[in-house]
Order: structure tokens, then C-alpha cells, then sequence
């Protein structure tokens, strides 16, 4: 399940692919446009593809200029997995919470023998 598939593209043409995007958004009319027309003159197989790239690569060069440390593409499924394990311990913490007032509640009943 950990297991990442084989990268379809080289590095070099992610680069190559970003850093056209890049130069040349000025001449089209819109970024998307600009992806779309790359991702086809390289053989990508979707803007959307060249999209993501795109925004990693917006991330990743924002993050390396305020000195932060981002989250590298590899860790974010580890952080989505543990995103859902705290908001299901989140929900497990109410259920208890609820059943303990339900119990205690119980025991301040005066017993009728």
C-alpha cells in the first residue's frame, strides 16, 4: 500500500516543462493556457499533470525564500493518513466523553432498594 508508482516522467523534463511554464506565461493568455500548450509540445499527458508540477514547484521555491520547511511530496500521504487518525480519535474522545457523563450520571440516582 506504501508503495509509489514508477515516475512516468524524468526529472529533467519536470524541470525543463516548470521552467517553460515560467518564462513564457506572459505570452498566452492565461497560466493555464501557457501549461496547456507546453504539456502538449512535450508530450505530457495532461495540463493537469504539468499543473501540479507547476504549484510543487511554486511551493516549494516560496518556501525555500521565507526559510520555512515545507512538507516534501513524499511525506503529504503520511500526513493526510495521520490527519484522519486524529480526527477518528477526535471522534473516539466524544463517544467516551458521553458515555462517561451518561455512567456518571447513573451513579448520582438515588437507589430504590
Amino acid at each position: 500500500m506504501g508503495e509509489r508508482r514508477k515516475k512516468q516522467y524524468p526529472d529533467e523534463l519536470r524541470e525543463r516543462a516548470v521552467r517553460m511554464v515560467q518564462e513564457s506565461s506572459e505570452e498566452y493568455s492565461s497560466q493555464w493556457a501557457a501549461i496547456n500548450s507546453i504539456a502538449g509540445k512535450l508530450g505530457i499527458g495532461s495540463g493537469e499533470t504539468l499543473r501540479k508540477w507547476v504549484r510543487e514547484a511554486e511551493a516549494a521555491q516560496a518556501n525555500s525564500k521565507s526559510g520555512k520547511k515545507g512538507v516534501s511530496v513524499d511525506e503529504s500521504p503520511e500526513v493526510k493518513r495521520l490527519r484522519r487518525e486524529n480526527a477518528e480519535l477526535k471522534r473516539a474522545n466524544e463517544i467516551l466523553k458521553a458515555a462517561a457523563g451518561f455512567f456518571a450520571a447513573e451513579f448520582d440516582r438515588p437507589r430504590k432498594y
